[in-house]
């Protein structure tokens, strides 16, 4: 794979399985946040999927489309688009009253020092939305930075992990959650939220960080020795098949691969495939962030694009010279500064 052409129709082909969900879902799909590193992705893969199912329903994207570029690729494909900002209340009431609702839009870097925002974003903003589709079904994303670093023996957190959200961030998205409980207990709303662990595009990702530092020669942090990770598309896939499992109150489903990988491992594998010793510093804790993703996997079944795959398609990219965004996860990070 050398082409974002190709990237991007690899990451939205839709799988069988999707395609044959797509028909049990009644209504059109509206993708609020749909301008972010998995929206764009998303909005397609769920297009084609209606498109090969031969269904009449809509694709909506809404963002505030600061690039009028992505705006006009989404409709390109077929995909309506709305631009708002959605913490401006009035906007946000004109958009249309759609049946399946799947929320993107959040803040994560750059919280420290304009903690107010990501709250507002995160916290604020799900209230708003619960409120203006209560008659929908809605799928959330939050993320797997709600549960405390556990021990990498005695197994990743599960959905009845308590939650114990490490900084702002994390914080702010228990607080999305508690906010959206509240609505769908109020106001019968079924909704389903998804917690990510690590969605990984060749542009950008846990993968892409640990492959670069390896290409170039740059030591590797181990103090967070252990991540999990998922292929982008398998992500999208899960969250849209999810519109089928929405409960009152909430569903919560961890979201990310099978296995719980050894950063050392990890880079180890690049290093092989560059030809190059890898190079560490500091030595692995005994916790790291670690999602149990055992029950998402029940319900859709395993990732179709597997860790080797990944590792594979990486490499190729990175020595192709493949685009990539700049976009660092600091999947490191142990104090919840983002």
């Amino acid at each position: 794979m050398k082409t974002l052409t190709e990237l991007d129709d690899f990451m939205t082909a839709p799988s069988l399985e999707l395609i044959e969900d797509l028909k049990l879902v009644d209504g059109d799909i509206i993708i609020l946040g749909v301008g972010g590193k998995m929206g764009p992705t998303l909005a397609k893969m769920t297009k084609r999927a209606i498109d090969q199912a031969g269904l009449d329903k809509k694709v909506i994207g809404v963002s505030r489309f600061s690039s009028e570029d992505l705006k006009n690729e989404l409709e390109e494909f077929g995909i309506e688009t709305i631009a708002v900002d959605l913490l401006k209340d009035e906007q946000l009431q004109l958009l249309p009253d759609v049946k399946n609702v799947i929320f993107m839009a959040g803040n994560k870097f750059g919280t420290a020092g304009n903690e107010h925002f990501t709250w507002a974003m995160n916290a604020y903003l799900p209230g708003r939305i619960a409120d203006k589709f209560k008659n929908s079904r809605i799928v959330a994303f939050s993320s797997g930075n709600v549960y405390p670093l556990t021990n990498v023996v005695n197994g990743n957190c599960s959905e009845d992990t308590p939650a114990s959200p490490i900084g702002e961030y994390a914080q702010s998205c228990l607080g999305r959650e508690r906010v959206l409980t509240n609505f769908s207990r109020t106001n019968d709303t079924p909704m389903l939220i998804l917690r990510l662990n690590y969605a990984i595009d060749l542009r950008y990702g846990v993968l892409l960080e640990i492959a670069k530092h390896v290409f170039e020669g740059k030591a590797i942090d181990l103090t967070m020795g252990s991540v999990n990770v998922i292929w982008q598309g398998d992500a999208n896939e899960y969250a849209v098949r999810s519109l089928l499992y929405c409960e009152n109150p909430p569903k919560i489903l961890n979201v990310t691969g099978p296995e719980t990988i050894s950063v050392r491992w990890l880079a180890k594998e690049f290093g092989k495939r560059f030809d190059k010793e890898a190079e560490f510093i500091n030595e692995e804790q005994s916790t790291a962030l670690l999602n149990n993703s055992s029950k998402a996997h029940q319900l859709f079944g395993y990732p179709k694009v597997p860790l080797q795959q990944m590792i594979d398609m990486t490499a190729e990219w990175l020595v192709n010279k493949g685009e990539t965004l700049n976009k660092p996860t600091h999947f490191q990070e142990r104090k919840g500064e983002f």
